[in-house]
């Protein structure tokens, strides 16, 4: 296995020990991350409302779920993630909920900035983007995917309008997150399931 994937794991920690972090430096009006700006204090606190609300309420359909329980070889997702980062609060919650399904999917969760050479071995379009899936075989400790920053439907928004308008505005990235609070996790759920198809086909027959 990678060196620097291996040091990310030995660093990293569970979804719900992830959860109680967040939730406690929003309690205690902090954030993750090297710069703990009164603006990503407010997002940890708006994201720690948003993990538990998607917590209670991301449904899988029943073909999903079919496909998730039969899917049998082990497998860790490691995520790369920061408290303060939007996308990572509508996309975590789901990758737990497939995760829950199945004990052969490993969810293990570290903080970029602690990580950044880990994070600069997997970037996106040359950026340090979050939220960002490692999907590791356990059994040969290679990388088989990766998943992130976005579900494939927002990255395909994102885009569109990065081309036409050159960067994203506060009112695109408000619209953004009403894309998500719509969509309730099911372009993040289908993007997996395909990807779990890939690894596994025999699950998708």
């Amino acid at each position: 296995m990678n060196e620097v994937i291996k040091s990310g794991l030995e660093n990293s920690m569970s979804y719900d020990a992830y959860r109680d972090l967040v939730k406690q430096l929003a309690e205690d009006n902090s954030t993750t991350g090297l710069a703990k700006t009164k603006v990503l204090v407010d997002y940890t606190k708006l994201n720690d409302r948003r993990m538990k609300r998607w917590d209670k309420t991301i449904k899988i359909s029943e073909e999903a779920q079919r496909k998730i329980l039969d899917f049998n070889q082990s497998i860790t997702w490691l995520i790369i993630t920061e408290s303060w980062c939007g996308d990572a609060a509508h996309v975590m919650p789901a990758l737990n909920k497939i995760a829950e399904l199945n004990n052969k999917i490993n969810i293990r969760i570290v903080l970029r900035d602690e990580n950044l050479e880990l994070i600069d071995a997997f970037l996106t379009n040359g950026g340090r983007a979050i939220a960002k899936v490692i999907m590791i075989d356990d059994e040969t400790g290679d990388v088989i995917n990766t998943y992130g920053p976005r579900p494939s439907e927002a990255t395909a928004i994102v885009n569109a309008y990065k081309a036409e308008h050159g960067k994203l505005t506060s009112e695109f990235k408000e619209d953004l997150q009403r894309w998500y609070n719509s969509n309730k996790g099911q372009n993040i759920i289908d993007d997996i399931t395909k990807m779990l198809c890939e690894f596994q086909p025999s699950i998708c027959l």
